[in-house]
């Protein structure tokens, strides 16, 4: 993992971004520091997902959008200065919907790491044994690892895409609503993870569950849509402080429950 000697490592100024004539969020700027854990809170259609996705540009899968403003990763301009491949190695997906390859347990962990370079076999065996224990599944798959991932149950394949993204040595791992489709169980373990991961990794999350962003976030950020259908940022903070003593008034009435 590469070490980072201190500042943010994502700097966002005034970003916005449309897709055609749909302006999606609105002049938003925040700053995410390493080694932590980030939620993104608001109801749905507000930009949380879209705001994730500019920080790997998975939007620039989608046709016709338009994007202004600065998003700089680790002092380098995300649009500018990086290869696509290489920002999304350090900056990896995890998706609402658990989503593994049609293919075994280990060629799931292993498939990024031979993507990305020509490991040895042993170098394989040790990445795809630490990737599954960092993801706390090592101890459930170790004497199934050629069996289909497809076998797993949902809460273990949510986690076995986890550890092929952590295959990859990332800097910084993004989860859209990683435990949205998972059972309390399931969940727990995955919140469990974060919490853990943060110690290598910088976590990004998006969240409907805001009761699951007071547990696992030290920082939240809140957004809304205007009526334009317009997402912006509301209020950015300290989790502690943007749940019992929020600056505005309308965070303060999301979290009570008074509309979203």
């Amino acid at each position: 993992m590469i070490e980072h000697t201190g500042g943010h490592l994502f700097d966002v100024t005034d970003l916005n971004l449309w897709y055609g004539s749909v302006h999606a969020l609105k002049d938003v700027s925040l700053a995410i520091d390493p080694n932590t854990v980030t939620a993104f809170i608001g109801p749905s259609g507000c930009g949380k997902s879209t705001f994730l996705r500019v920080l790997d540009r998975m939007n620039d899968l989608i046709d016709n959008v338009r994007i202004t403003g600065d998003v700089i990763f680790d002092g380098h301009d995300v649009y500018r200065d990086y290869d696509t491949m290489e920002l999304r190695r350090r900056v990896g997906m995890v998706f609402q919907k658990p989503n593994p390859f049609p293919m075994s347990i280990f060629d799931n962990v292993a498939y990024g790491p031979r993507l990305h370079g020509r490991p040895s076999k042993a170098e394989l065996h040790e990445t795809v044994e630490r990737s599954l224990s960092q993801a706390a599944l090592w101890d459930e798959v170790k004497d199934r690892l050629h069996k289909s991932a497809l076998s797993l149950s949902g809460g273990q394949q949510q986690r076995l895409c986890i550890a092929r993204t952590l295959a990859v040595n990332p800097d910084v791992v993004l989860m859209d609503e990683p435990t949205s489709a998972l059972d309390p169980i399931s969940t727990a373990r995955i919140e469990e993870l974060m919490t853990e991961l943060k110690e290598r990794y910088t976590i990004i999350v998006v969240t409907h569950n805001m009761q699951q962003a007071s547990r696992v976030s030290d920082k939240t950020a809140f957004f809304l849509i205007d009526d334009k259908r317009c997402g912006y940022l509301v209020e950015y903070g300290d989790t502690a402080d943007l749940f019992f003593n929020p600056k505005d008034k309308r965070t303060e009435d999301y979290i009570s429950g008074k509309f979203g």
